[in-house]
């Protein structure tokens, strides 16, 4: 018997029987391949803690890691080397930032320490990436860990360790996109409890309470006394520089066009990225905020900084730049004075999300 014609009537057995060897010759590839992929992560991960680490000339020894992750003079960071030691927790001699790496075998998007504890955001890409951000202490094991709901964005601690906010994305691709939405979520880490999404707290400008439907909060960071916390909140159009209260659930705003906040030692000053007006979308000027005064300083360095800045001490800053200006290239941390004087410096190559200890409340 004839088969119909093609478009018309049941296909004939002899093209079932094809079209089932097809199907099962692609789940067989499919399988095939998760099976390599795997595998080949395995064995990546078992050359990774067999090589012990990596420099940028040699390598250093794994067993360091543990005991010299945490503590004054260190520089920990995430490195971003194109080879075996991409993504991994590293850490270096703030003495001798050119010198042997530590890597540790932790891998994280986003990373964040104090004397005590640390800090990962990161993805675990599968069929269905999903996301997740968790504590470990010096000897690198899990502490706690938190469910998020998006892309890692900011982590960062409290400087005892207590709390954790961390931000994602949750539609888009970044903060240049023409549509982004943010979650910034706090935790108690010392209850092992969230403390809600930032836009739960009651916002409040000029001296009167606002609700915006468009809030977006980002770029948590932590006062020295538990309570008070900075972040941006973008509603309307406008970024606001906020100071938080943890004991109110209160957010005030300050001035506006500050965006990733990162609070000085001393707790008087605010690094923060400036966005930049003119035909190019998406720049910022890397700048400080005088919390008492509120004047602003330009830093020297004229390039874009997308980053959560972070302060080595009171007088310096550091950053994340990609080499190429394209945020898939590899990421260097630079520094620079804080006060606006001299130029930026490599401080360390391949290496992003720079964190230093802070000292914690002399509680």
């Amino acid at each position: 018997m004839a088969e119909p014609a093609a478009g018309g009537g049941r296909p004939g057995r002899g093209r079932l029987v094809a079209f089932g060897v097809v199907v099962l010759l692609a789940a067989a590839a499919a399988t095939g391949y998760g099976v390599h992929v795997s595998r080949r992560a395995a064995r990546d991960r078992a050359t990774s803690r067999a090589d012990g680490g990596r420099t940028e000339a040699g390598s250093a020894g794994r067993n360091g890691a543990p005991a010299s992750l945490f503590g004054p003079g260190r520089l920990v960071f995430r490195d971003t080397a194109h080879d075996a030691s991409y993504g991994q927790v590293a850490t270096v001699a703030l003495d001798d930032p050119a010198g042997p790496r530590t890597v540790t075998g932790l891998t994280c998007d986003r990373v964040d320490v104090t004397a005590t504890v640390g800090l990962c955001l990161t993805a675990d890409n599968g069929i269905i990436t999903t996301y997740r951000a968790y504590l470990f202490d010096a000897n690198l094991r899990p502490r706690q860990s938190f469910s998020v709901s998006g892309a890692p964005s900011r982590a960062r601690l409290s400087a005892d360790g207590r709390y954790a906010a961390v931000t994602v994305f949750v539609t888009g691709h970044g903060y240049a996109g023409a549509a982004f939405s943010t979650a910034t979520t706090l935790y108690d880490t010392r209850r092992g409890v969230g403390l809600g999404n930032l836009e739960s707290f009651a916002i409040y400008r000029a001296g009167r309470r606002i609700r915006p439907a468009d809030a977006n909060f980002w770029g948590v960071t932590f006062a020295a006394d538990d309570t008070t916390f900075y972040a941006t909140l973008a509603t309307g159009g406008t970024t606001y520089l906020v100071r938080g209260d943890l004991t109110t659930r209160t957010v005030r705003t300050l001035t506006t066009n500050v965006e990733c906040p990162s609070l000085s030692p001393d707790g008087t000053r605010i690094a923060f990225k400036q966005r930049v007006a003119g035909p190019a979308t998406g720049r910022w000027r890397a700048t400080v905020l005088d919390l008492a005064t509120l004047r602003r300083t330009p830093l020297a360095d004229p390039r874009s900084v997308d980053d959560q800045i972070a302060w080595p001490d009171n007088r310096t800053v550091a950053y994340g730049l990609p080499r190429s200006g394209d945020a898939t290239a590899v990421v260097d941390t630079w520094t620079e004075p804080a006060d606006g004087s001299g130029h930026p410096r490599l401080l360390v190559a391949a290496a992003a999300s720079p964190a230093f200890e802070r000292p914690a409340s002399p509680r």
